[in-house]
């Protein structure tokens, strides 16, 4: 048991569409991220899936399943290593990409997770723990206190990136008067059935004062800094399965050159800069390049759509790596778990596959 305990383990609870490449890029990348094993829960036995599950498990990767259904799982092929409160028992960190990762928290890791160093949870689950995106608040993390993170979703960590790098700077120095944001959604992604949309759909404004909840969950990510930015987003589901794309338009209080926009953004090795008009080239070049199919920069820009009016409004468009950005932020998260000292350093063997031209 001592040995057990001394281990460091990575449970990813789901296998959706973040779930699965998760689970692939931990067990691709175990060694130099000092994860000694990876597992993953499923909740359902389908033939469907089948696939996917024996070649995660080709990978390395170990099955945990609940106690109910494991004679199932074996009865089409799929062979599990754990019962499901067990995995959770045994993890250091515990990565839920579910949609029930606030659910989970109080009907699960509280009660089974008291080994863990900690809980992480995505985008939808609001509420979850500290809200986190990768180089964007970092510094706002605290050892033995946060033990529970969520990790925003892929088009906030567009929304930050864009702050972050436009409005901030590396000191964090608040010039932003205002940010307008336009998300536009793609439909779904290409690995799910029965989401189709026949044409586009405009979303509402649920909330008073961000909008949609883009702008909501960037504002209380920059507020773990003790910024009180003034963003506000709306949104728009496409009927196309390829990328999200954002429109920006960011008032500075001082004013910047186009010129030192560019240069700001392609000083940021989280940005990825592109010549490409067409959302299809980009999600294709990920595709083709990409670690499981994407892009792991927090956002695409396509430099040719980039103006400055009156020297105070920085206007563009952007492309967002969906998943991508999510899945470095939660890697990042459980290193941090495992390594709070090192994780930076440990971190670079994903980094080293981000793109500056796509």
């Amino acid at each position: 048991m001592s040995n057990q305990r001394n281990k460091r383990i990575v449970h990813v609870v789901g296998t959706g569409t973040i779930g699965e490449p998760l689970i692939g890029l931990l067990a691709n990348f175990r060694r130099e991220l000092g994860i000694d094993e990876v597992t993953f829960h499923k909740r359902t036995s389908l033939l469907t899936d089948r696939s996917k599950v024996v070649s995660l498990q080709k990978r390395g990767a170990r099955l945990a399943v609940d106690q109910e259904v494991m004679e199932k799982f074996r009865a089409i092929g799929m062979q599990p290593s754990y019962e499901a409160l067990e995995a959770i028992d045994r993890a250091s960190v515990v990565i839920d990409c579910t949609p029930a990762g606030n659910e989970n928290k109080e009907r699960l890791y509280l009660r089974y997770g008291e080994n863990a160093h900690g809980f992480i949870a995505q985008g939808s689950e609001f509420g979850f723990g500290k809200m986190y995106a990768r180089g964007i608040n970092d510094a706002a993390l605290r050892v033995g206190e946060d033990r529970f993170i969520q990790v925003v979703s892929c088009n906030t960590h567009n929304l930050a990136v864009l702050v972050d790098t436009l409005a901030l700077g590396p000191e964090k120095e608040d010039n932003l008067e205002r940010g307008f944001f336009v998300c536009m959604r793609r439909a779904s992604d290409l690995s799910q059935e029965g989401e189709y949309l026949p044409a586009p759909e405009v979303g509402k404004h649920d909330d008073m004062l961000f909008g949609t909840h883009q702008a909501r969950d960037a504002y209380y990510l920059f507020k773990t800094l003790g910024l009180d930015l003034n963003v506000y987003s709306s949104a728009v589901k496409l009927n196309t399965q390829y990328m999200h794309v954002i429109h920006f338009n960011l008032r500075l209080k001082r004013g910047l050159s186009l010129e030192e926009v560019i240069r700001r953004i392609k000083s940021n090795r989280r940005i990825a800069v592109t010549q490409k008009n067409l959302s299809s080239l980009v999600f294709s070049f990920g595709r083709d390049h990409g670690q499981f199919g994407r892009i792991l920069n927090q956002t695409v820009i396509p430099v040719r759509t980039l103006t400055v009016r009156d020297r105070h409004e920085v206007i563009g468009f952007a492309f967002t790596p969906q998943d991508g950005n999510s899945l470095l932020s939660s890697i990042a998260a459980a290193e941090w778990f495992l390594y709070p000292e090192e994780y930076e350093h440990r971190l670079r063997c994903l980094e080293d596959h981000f793109f500056q031209e796509i």
